[in-house]
């Protein structure tokens, strides 16, 4: 697939803003993400000069360049750009550089402007009047791109092609239920039969269409068969309900839909049964679904052709589907050992698992935890085990809250129990008493503690350490929950 194929990450369909530019004399710096092709209009002036679809900067008579700051609408890998110069003759930069950074999304003006910055294209020459291709090939998500100008000059749009990979965090969780399909969530459309009228993509976006312009619609077929679209779903899940919007199509809406299923992108099955449509209408579907998966891919079929505007597809992601979620998450961090000592408080555990990246798989991803847990010392052990409350104590994480939810139905008796023998554990050996502690209760941890504390120091540090790496375990799928 060209990368020109995937979602634009500037969308301001997606959310995409452009916040900065330290320039836009003749022409504004909102024009860059126009969901519009640029136009020439002959004699349009301004009172600044020449009218210019694009962001143009005024000529520079000082040493630096010109640059603009876009907000991404979705954070995600960028696999291309697109460096539009149309109508641009004699005033287009001599070149362009591009930097990523991942922030909050709500990060300010100043916080960017501040930013440690990453370069994702080198300082490349442009055309002018032309588009200016460029694939990337950088493994990072981003939330905010630098476009660069050197050393001034004018630009008609900036394309961010790439894959969503959202902040599960801010999102709300894997945990939860969601549209799998949704491309905010990283839903992608793979592949069509026709959009002779309305790109593919459209089927995906946020909101209800605006217009028929802003949906997928095929051509008016005249030969057997019908049209279809495959979308590969956010992660693996379990399907609950489905909706199939035909809004703004009244005359050329499909007469009859049927979804399948599939777990590899390969075999299908039958997921909803062939349903007539009506026009201009959202239809909900959830007791009429005969196949629940788990499934990674999902294909839409219209018969014989026509119109759809939104495809939405609600389900939970499965254990695989998460644990796939908290890979890619790691991968594509730029700064991983922050979020990986939320897992392990050990900085070189969490220094040698973000070296052997990327990870392929959930189990690739365990055998280098276990791998960098193997050549931990003592001391990197006791740094982890400092981050971890004692059991039943309070002021913890929430996840050592989570985690410890067994000691919340126990009794003064259990509590006062666990209070003296943790400082038992903690006099003899000189860190807290771990135990991964999900799913167990209060007295189950209470047993363990006693048993454990007539250990010799060397054998209950390698239990220790083996408690730690089950929690890490546990706490790597929860960077996506």
């Amino acid at each position: 697939m060209p990368f020109t194929d995937l979602l634009d990450l500037a969308s301001e369909r997606l959310g995409g803003s452009v916040l900065y530019a330290n320039d836009d004399f003749f022409a504004e710096k909102e024009n860059l993400i126009r969901a519009t092709k640029p136009v020439w209009k002959e004699h349009e002036y301004t009172d600044r000069g020449k009218w210019m679809d694009g962001w143009e900067s005024r000529r520079k008579r000082t040493p630096g360049n010109d640059f603009a700051i876009i907000r991404l609408g979705a954070r995600g890998v960028v696999h291309g750009v697109v460096v539009d110069t149309a109508f641009f003759r004699g005033n287009y930069p001599d070149s362009c550089s591009i930097d990523g950074v991942s922030l909050s999304p709500n990060a300010t003006v100043e916080d960017l402007l501040a930013a440690q910055w990453h370069e994702v294209l080198a300082q490349t020459k442009l055309k002018g009047d032309s588009e200016n291709p460029f694939e990337v090939r950088d493994l990072h998500a981003f939330t905010h791109l630098r476009l660069n100008i050197f050393p001034d000059g004018g630009v008609a749009r900036f394309r961010v092609h790439g894959q969503v990979v959202p902040d599960w965090h801010l999102a709300g969780g894997l945990a939860h239920e969601i549209d799998l399909a949704a491309a905010e969530n990283g839903g992608e459309v793979l592949d069509c039969s026709d959009m002779f009228f309305g790109p593919k993509n459209n089927l995906i976006m946020p909101g209800r269409a605006l217009n028929m312009s802003d949906g997928w619609e095929t051509k008016r077929r005249r030969g057997p068969g019908h049209d279809w679209v495959i979308v590969r779903l956010a992660t693996e899940g379990m399907i609950r309900r489905l909706e199939i919007d035909t809004n703004h199509f009244k005359g050329n809406f499909p007469d009859t839909c049927s979804i399948d299923g599939s777990p590899d992108g390969k075999e299908w099955v039958e997921l909803l049964p062939r349903t007539k449509l009506q026009a201009h209408t959202r239809h909900f579907f959830a007791d009429e679904i005969v196949a629940r998966g788990p499934f990674t891919h999902v294909r839409l079929n219209v018969f014989p052709d026509g119109g759809v505007s939104r495809l939405r597809v609600c389900g939970s992601a499965t254990e695989a589907g998460r644990r796939a979620a908290a890979v890619r998450h790691i991968n594509t961090l730029i700064e991983p050992e922050r979020e990986l000592l939320r897992c392990n408080a050990s900085k070189r555990w969490a220094a040698a698992v973000a070296k052997a990246r990327p990870f392929r798989t959930w189990d690739e991803l365990l055998k280098a935890s276990d791998r960098a847990a193997s050549s931990l010392e003592t001391s990197d052990w006791m740094e982890a085990f400092l981050a971890h409350p004692a059991i039943g104590a309070t002021g913890g994480t929430r996840w050592s809250s989570q985690e410890q939810a067994g000691t919340t139905a126990a009794g003064d008796q259990t509590r006062r129990a666990l209070a003296d023998e943790n400082r038992r554990y903690h006099d003899k050996f000189g860190h807290v008493f771990l135990i991964c502690a999900t799913g167990r209760s209060a007295e189950e941890m209470l047993a363990s503690l006693r048993e454990r504390i007539d250990h010799d120091s060397a054998t209950e540090l390698r239990i220790a350490a083996a408690e730690q790496q089950k929690i890490t375990a546990l706490r790597l799928e929860k960077l996506v929950l």
